[in-house]
């Protein structure tokens, strides 16, 4: 009797197979759905910038709310796409926009002073300054970080 059931289990494990398709239908449809959610965040270098160096800097990895700001040796200022700042309230009202599409986004913003390393702190203080009036008071200035 225990061969019957033996040769009767081995007949059905025989055509017995899996159909890959919809698991492989759901694992594209995964992919496509986290490829549409993602946000890239690209913050643009401008290259006559050269950065103090940082020994123990950090290097910020969420780069979402970020309001550039270049301050160069002269005491100009431009924005991420090379618009020129040339008063404070071309500041104000950069941050301030900035900070509102941020907000309706639902990011925290934060302003990316990005100072050469010649220029003199007094030409950042006047940008941290315009961007409190304008409700950004989170800085972070951009260093180069070295591993020494």
């Amino acid at each position: 009797m225990s061969s019957k059931l033996r040769d009767a289990n081995a007949a059905s494990d025989d055509n017995c197979a899996l159909d890959m398709s919809p698991m492989i239908d759901m694992v594209f449809l995964l992919l496509i759905f986290f490829v549409v959610n993602s946000n890239v965040a690209i913050v643009k270098q401008d290259p006559k910038i050269r950065p103090p160096i940082a020994g123990f800097g950090k290097k910020q990895e969420d780069k979402n709310g970020r309001i550039v700001v270049n301050v160069y040796e002269d005491g100009s200022y431009t924005t991420e796409t090379g618009i020129v700042l040339a008063s404070d309230e071309d500041i104000f009202d950069l941050v301030k926009r900035t900070k509102e599409a941020n907000d309706l986004r639902g990011f925290k913003s934060k302003l990316h002073l990005r100072g050469d390393k010649s220029a003199v702190f007094k030409h950042s203080r006047k940008v941290i300054a315009n961007s409190a009036k304008a409700g950004v008071d989170l800085v972070m200035f951009a260093t180069f970080v070295t591993d020494k």
